[in-house]
């Protein structure tokens, strides 16, 4: 057996743990008939990333539900990986060029993209390294990464099957363009906040009437340059006799017509909207409903465009700024109103998005969604917590379709190719180098790449080896359950269960456990701009990574936002501490060749039943709570149990055994304190790996590691109900002496008899019996049963319990003139200050100056030392009688 070191070091043993848990295979699943799989995928990080608060919790979740599975007999596989993250890899990328005096177009597509699979050979392993010292039990051996060949293959596959199906198709439709990542981006990937802004409130001549006008009110002036209609209620009496007939488009002279639509809100500012189809999406539909000109005005960057006559060139708000001030100068601009309004931005890089009409490859979603909404009413998909279901159904039953393509290089390139000479469109798994139509060699392919999220929709099957038939996917998938954030639910979760409906036919989870945000101590979100950001790297480096992992958990329940703070991680440390150094008392008690092989259970006496009723009564809860996801209830009761019942209560009562070499009772004793820390051990192990596993290595068992061990079960010859109810009847009797002694502010050496009274047989024999107990725990010299009342000594303390009564003759526990003393010390100062109060009250100059606050002040006091002085004389007196 191994003796622990004297102080419990989590640097010392995390790394040399972990590297044993790796060089041993525990991690690995492998397919087996005889086990029920358990799988679980990790949400892929980006290669960009660095560990963070959000990666911490999510992983630590998920290896919490795989270390217990694992322990229950399951294959349990969670599979790793990274994801190429387009936009935010490219963006890296074109950063670190340009800090070369780079620019991406003349490095060209090919040489560009070697450099971005040497930026993932060089940062794609830091945050792999970084979840290995978060202990995560992953299987490494299957790490995949979203642009692997295998998963490029099935992103390939998957475009193709939804095209063959007509689900995928190409064509000019409102997009959000992000001008500084150059690329369109889906409405998953806007993030909209209402902002401070203006209305512009714009006058447009009518044609061929002098001095009238009729007013729209924008938010964006700069896009009335590729206005091409004005549209107006047809209910709106107002505007009745303009409908049909043109207006002048200030600055670019363009006439175009006043139409009437029924989107139009008559209410809104001044019922009159102007339409520019290019710029908005609601005006593309009503463009699209007239017919309508389509006037681009903005380049990809969100300059102005050569259809922006004298603004070409100029900043989106730079044109701004001068149209209005042109506008201001014709007179035509009527008046300027602030307004809060929503904007939207782009989620990367936190830009305001354009609205634009752009060629792009888009997913029909409706027929999708439909199928995805019916497993979750159904319950085959089930949230945890339900209430995310919401968020859910509210995005698929309002599906719009997906826009897939980006303009960006790094990513999986959309497989179509074009003929030149004949525009035939051709889809291939493999390059296309001759048209199939007319045999030309004049063939490129499309020069965009998929959304991230579509290679990322496949994850839970392409990681397994999907298009091909593989033994991994038919034994693990469906997988089990989905640990994620509900910031993603739209952007991940939904994507997955169509895409798992539709290339799989069938859902590719059946439980989605929600977590919250990790928030400052402020209870607000870290950010860098607010700086309040916790590394979980510093965290372990002060605390441990066991510390982390139970600040992240305790008192945490699914779908809730949790405020970090340091303390929690202290009390992590803490906690192993404390159950280090109960190991290392016991361990010190084993004698080298210790047998607990012919163990009497008949010859356990009450704290030996009680402790291991608890143990069963901790085993079903705690395996009932991880069932449901309770993650944060179980580690509770884990601790609770650990540090209460065991460490303060059964070591202590049996202390007494362990000191006596030559009882029989003593390795009774060491038998239940090594078998009870070895399951409860066992309990904490998902939530704390590394600790849990160098004490339970040091105790006496057959396992070669905890990890590998099996997950506790209740077991009936632990039961004692009886025993845990007397036993539960001594423990509230100390605890009630204890309490009473605190009143009386007794020392522990002051000790006492203590005499009972009860007429209760059982009780009698059950205080008798404990004895010893009240003499450990509760600084008692003996333990007397009394006949009646009259055998009640006088001046004694009572402490009155469920069915008897305690005892403690005052005089033992207190020196009667000593008290007397420090009472009437304590009656004196209490006097002065009640003298002090009433002085300042019956002085009318501080009454009627003071602030009414001080006043009520110096009254609260009166009353508070009244009834202290109260107090300590009746005391005093009771004290003289005796």
């Amino acid at each position: 057996m191994k003796i622990l070191d004297t102080k419990y070091n989590p640097h010392e043993l995390e790394d040399r743990l972990y590297s044993k848990w790796e060089e041993k295979g525990y991690f690995k699943a492998v397919v087996d008939k005889n086990k029920k799989p358990f799988t679980i995928m990790m949400p892929p990080p980006n290669i960009t990333g660095q560990l963070h608060m959000g990666h911490a919790i999510d992983n630590t979740l998920q290896d919490i539900l795989t270390r217990m599975k694992r322990m229950q007999g399951f294959s349990a596989l969670w599979l790793p990986g990274t994801d190429h993250a387009s936009i935010a890899t490219e963006a890296k990328i074109v950063e670190s060029l340009r800090e070369e005096g780079i620019d991406k177009r003349d490095l060209g597509r090919e040489e560009f993209l070697k450099r971005a699979w040497q930026w993932k050979e060089e940062y794609g392993s830091t945050i792999v390294r970084q979840l290995r010292k978060l202990g995560s039990s992953c299987d490494w051996s299957k790490e995949r990464f979203t642009m692997d060949e295998g998963l490029s293959k099935a992103v390939t596959r998957s475009f193709i099957n939804l095209y063959n199906k007509g689900l995928i198709y190409r064509g000019e439709r409102m997009i959000n363009w992000c001008p500084v990542c150059e690329t369109s981006i889906s409405n998953a990937e806007v993030e909209h906040d209402e902002k401070d802004g203006n209305l512009w409130y714009i006058k447009y001549p009518v044609e061929n009437e002098d001095n009238r006008y009729i007013v729209v009110a924008t938010t964006r002036p700069e896009t009335m340059l590729g206005d091409t209609a004005v549209a107006v209620n047809p209910e709106d009496k107002r505007y009745k006799d303009l409908i049909g007939k043109k207006v002048i488009l200030p600055l670019m002279n363009r006439h175009i017509p006043v139409i009437s639509d029924d989107y139009v809100d008559s209410e809104f500012g001044t019922g009159a909207v102007k339409i520019t189809p290019a710029h908005d999406p609601n005006d593309f539909e009503i463009g699209l409903r007239h017919n309508l000109e389509l006037i681009d005005v903005m380049d990809d960057f969100a300059h102005m465009n050569e259809h922006a006559g004298i603004y070409q060139g100029m900043d989106r708000y730079e044109a701004r700024k001068k149209i209005v001030k042109d506008l201001e100068e014709l007179g035509l601009l009527e008046k300027i109103d602030t307004h809060k309004h929503n904007v939207g931005s782009c989620y990367r890089c936190d830009t305001v998005v354009e609205p634009k009409v752009s060629l792009q490859w888009f997913v029909e979603m409706e027929p999708l969604a439909k199928p995805a909404l019916e497993v979750v009413y159904d319950k085959s998909v089930e949230f945890i917590p339900p209430r995310f279901e919401k968020t859910y159904l509210n995005w698929m039953e309002d599906i719009k379709d997906w826009c897939i393509s980006r303009q960006l290089w790094w990513g999986h390139r959309i497989p179509v190719y074009y003929c030149e000479d004949c525009d035939n469109v051709m889809v291939s798994e493999v390059e296309v180098t001759k048209c199939s139509a007319c045999s030309s060699s004049k063939v490129y392919q499309d020069p965009d790449t998929l959304d991230t999220w579509f290679s990322s929709a496949l994850w839970p099957f392409s990681t397994l080896g999907w298009p091909d038939d593989t033994a991994e996917l038919d034994y693990f998938y469906p997988t089990d359950v989905l640990v994620t954030g509900y910031d993603i639910i739209f952007f991940w979760v939904a994507r997955m269960v169509f895409s798992g409906l539709e290339q799989m036919g069938d859902i590719p989870f059946s439980k989605v456990l929600i977590h919250g945000l990790v928030r400052d101590d402020q209870g607000r979100k870290m950010s860098k701009s607010l700086g309040n950001g916790v590394d979980p790297l510093d965290v372990i480096e002060k605390y441990g990574t066991d510390a982390l992992r139970y600040s992240l958990v305790i008192g945490n329940s699914p779908g809730n936002d949790l405020r970090y703070y340091d303390s929690k991680a202290e009390a992590g440390r803490n906690f192993a501490n404390k159950i280090w150094n109960a190991a290392r008392f016991i361990l010190m008690n084993f004698d080298e060749d210790i047998d607990f092989s012919h163990i009497d259970r008949d010859k356990f006496e009450e704290p030996e039943k009680w402790i291991l009723n608890e143990l069963n009564l901790l085993i079903s809860e705690v395996s009932e709570n991880m069932e449901h996801f309770e993650l944060g209830i179980a580690l509770q009761k884990i601790y609770d149990f650990l540090w209460n019942d065991f460490c303060d209560w059964y070591i202590e009562l049996v202390k007494p055994k362990l000191y006596d070499k030559h009882s029989d009772k003593r390795k009774e004793a060491l038998y239940v304190l090594n078998f009870v820390l070895g399951q409860a051990l066992k309990l904490l192990h998902p939530f704390m790996p590394f600790v849990t596993e160098e004490i339970y290595m040091s105790l006496k068992h057959n396992d070669d590691s905890i990890m590998i061990s099996t997950w506790p079960k209740t077991e009936d010859e632990n039961n004692y109900p009886l025993a845990a109810k007397d036993m539960s009847i001594v423990m509230e009797a100390i605890k009630a002496i204890r309490n009473k002694r605190a009143e009386l502010n007794v020392e522990p050496k002051n000790q006492s008899n203590l005499l009972v009274l009860t007429q209760d047989e059982h009780l009698k024999k059950l205080m008798s019996a404990s004895e010893q107990y009240f003499i450990k725990l509760a600084w008692c010299k003996s333990l007397s049963l009394l006949d009646s009342q009259e055998d009640i000594p006088k001046n004694a303390v009572s402490v009155v319990m469920q069915g008897f009564e305690m005892f403690m003759p005052f005089g033992e526990l207190v020196d009667i003139n000593k008290e007397i003393e420090r009472l009437e010390s304590e009656y004196k100062k209490a006097l002065s200050e009640l003298t002090r109060a009433q002085s300042k009250l019956n002085n009318e100059a501080f009454v009627s100056k003071a602030p009414a606050n001080l006043v009520e002040q110096e009254k609260s006091k009166i009353e508070k030392f009244e009834e202290i002085s109260k107090t300590i004389k009746e005391n005093l007196e009771n004290l003289k009688c005796m």
